[in-house]
């Protein structure tokens, strides 16, 4: 009779969790393993760590963009041509004589760094989306003109080189 205890207990056991009698402690776990997005972007229960690390969106018209290969290069501008050719001689005393386009738009060290860094990366995806994206709004020429005037000092390349990531970003 003790065997056949057991074996009665086990199966309606089974059936029980079968059924659902537990399902209040699932729904329970489920709720509270649930992702909740917070006020400050965070996703997660609010004693949790995210999880990943938070990285700016890669829109059409960025550097990263540019960088990745995922639209092809206009002819007029290629990947492997040289800033000094591009933009001109007076970059050639900044950026040296090697420094090609795609170099320049996969920079890693204009965050913190020189503003001369993040000018010519920004302003490199600048040209490109002049040359490539309608309503962009800086012309060919503008970018050009804007970027050797800015070589002037320290303080106009950070002023630029902000105005060129702004018109990036906001560009579709």
């Amino acid at each position: 009779m003790g065997s056949l205890a057991c074996f009665v207990f086990l199966l309606c056991a089974s059936l029980g969790a079968a059924n659902g009698v537990y399902g209040r402690v699932g729904a329970a776990a489920a709720e509270s393993r649930r992702l909740q997005l917070h006020t400050d972007g965070s996703r997660g229960a609010a004693h949790a760590w995210p999880g990943y690390l938070y990285t700016r969106a890669v829109g059409r018209c960025t550097p990263q963009f540019w960088s990745s290969g995922a639209e092809a290069w206009p002819n007029i501008a290629p990947q492997e041509a040289a800033v000094a050719k591009v933009f001109g001689s007076r970059s050639v005393e900044r950026y040296g004589p090697r420094l090609t386009l795609l170099e320049a738009t996969m920079r890693t060290d204009d965050v913190g760094g020189s503003a001369f860094v993040k000018l010519v990366k920004h302003g490199s995806a600048a040209l490109l989306n002049a040359y490539t994206r309608r309503g962009f709004p800086f012309d060919s020429w503008e970018v050009k003109a804007l970027l050797l005037e800015a070589l002037v000092s320290e303080e106009a390349a950070a002023v630029q080189a902000e105005r060129f990531e702004q018109a990036n970003e906001s560009c579709v």
